[in-house]
C-alpha cells in the first residue's frame, strides 16, 4: 500500500508539472518571459533570482561577473576564464556545454530516442533526409541544460561551421516528464541545425533545441538572433573556422543540444543517461587513426 501511495503521489506531481509547463499558452508565456527577463531594475533582479533559487540550485561561483543588470543577464552569463578544462586530445570530441546526458547511442534505421520507448526520425529533426543521412550508423548524445546551468555552448573540436538551418516551431518544455509524454518533441520545437566538418573531412552536427521560456538562439558567427518571429532566411551557409572549446553561442535560458557524429565515432567511456557532464569533458572518441604505411 505504501508503494502504491508513493507511486500515485509521484504521478500526481508529474501530471501537475506537465500541466503547469505545457498546458499553457506556451508562445505567449515565452514572449512574456523574454520581455520580463530584460527589465533592468535591481529590485526585480534580486526578487526574481530569489524565487529562482527556491526551485533550483543556482551556483554563480564560476560566472565571469557576479552582479547582473537583469535576469536575462544572469541567464546568459559567461564563464570566468579557466572555469572549465577542455580535453585537448585530438581523438576526443568534447562536450559543447554543461549538461545532464539524456538518451544516447547509435542512429539506427534513421531513428534515435528522446526517451525510452519514444523514438523520432533524424530526418524530421534535421528537416531533410539528406542532411541526416551522414549520421546513419553513427552515434548521438542528447545534452539537457537545466535552468541553473550555464547556457552557452562551444565547439566540440577544431572544425569549420558549414551551414545553419533554422526551423521554427513550438516551445514544449524539454524536461524528462515531457519527453516521456510528447511524441517527437524535439522535432516539434524551435531549433537550429549547425553542421560542421573536421579537418579530416568527417561531418558533425549540433542541434540546439529551444523550449518554453527559451525560444531564442544566438550564434556568434551569424549576426542574427534566431527566435519565433525570425522572418528568415532559414538556410544560412557559413564558412567559419572554430577551435575546440571556442564559444559558438547561447540560449536565452536552458534547453537541449543534440550532438551527432558519423559511423566510426564512439561514445566516450562513462557517457550514459543521467550523467552530469561539464563543457570540455570527453563526450565521444574519433575513429582510431590508421597507421602510416
Amino acid at each position: 500500500m505504501k508503494l502504491a501511495a508513493l507511486r500515485d503521489r509521484l504521478l500526481l506531481q508529474e501530471d501537475l508539472n506537465f500541466l503547469l509547463t505545457n498546458r499553457v499558452p506556451r508562445e505567449a508565456v515565452t514572449r512574456f518571459m523574454g520581455w520580463f527577463s530584460k527589465i533592468r531594475n535591481p529590485w526585480v533582479v534580486r526578487g526574481s533570482m530569489a524565487v529562482w533559487r527556491l526551485f533550483t540550485e543556482l551556483d554563480l561561483s564560476d560566472a565571469k561577473k557576479q552582479r547582473f543588470e537583469s535576469l536575462h543577464d544572469c541567464f546568459t552569463r559567461e564563464l570566468k576564464p579557466g572555469a572549465r578544462s577542455v580535453d585537448m586530445d585530438p581523438q576526443v570530441l568534447a562536450s559543447p556545454c554543461d549538461a545532464i546526458v539524456g538518451a544516447c547511442g547509435t542512429v539506427l534505421a534513421g531513428s534515435v530516442l528522446q526517451a525510452k520507448g519514444f523514438p523520432y526520425r533524424t530526418q524530421d529533426l534535421f528537416g531533410r533526409a539528406e542532411r541526416a543521412a551522414p549520421f546513419e550508423g553513427g552515434c548521438y548524445v542528447t545534452l539537457r541544460l537545466t535552468s541553473s546551468m550555464v547556457h552557452r555552448f562551444h565547439a566540440p573540436h577544431d572544425s569549420h561551421v558549414e551551414h545553419v538551418s533554422y526551423l521554427s516551431g513550438d516551445t514544449w518544455n524539454v524536461n524528462p516528464i515531457a519527453l516521456q509524454r510528447v511524441q517527437r518533441l524535439f522535432c516539434r520545437n524551435e531549433r537550429a541545425v549547425i553542421r560542421l566538418r573536421l579537418a579530416g573531412g568527417q561531418p558533425l552536427a549540433l542541434v540546439p533545441v529551444a523550449a518554453i521560456l527559451v525560444a531564442s538562439i544566438r550564434l556568434h558567427f551569424l549576426d542574427v538572433l534566431l527566435h519565433l518571429r525570425w522572418p528568415g532566411p532559414n538556410e544560412m551557409p557559413c564558412d567559419q573556422a572554430v577551435h575546440k572549446g571556442q564559444e559558438l553561442g547561447w540560449f536565452e535560458h536552458g534547453s537541449t543540444i543534440i550532438v551527432f557524429a558519423p559511423p566510426g565515432f564512439a561514445l566516450a567511456p562513462g557517457i550514459e543517461t543521467g550523467q552530469v557532464i561539464r563543457m570540455g569533458q570527453a563526450l565521444m572518441r574519433l575513429p582510431a587513426a590508421e597507421p602510416e604505411p
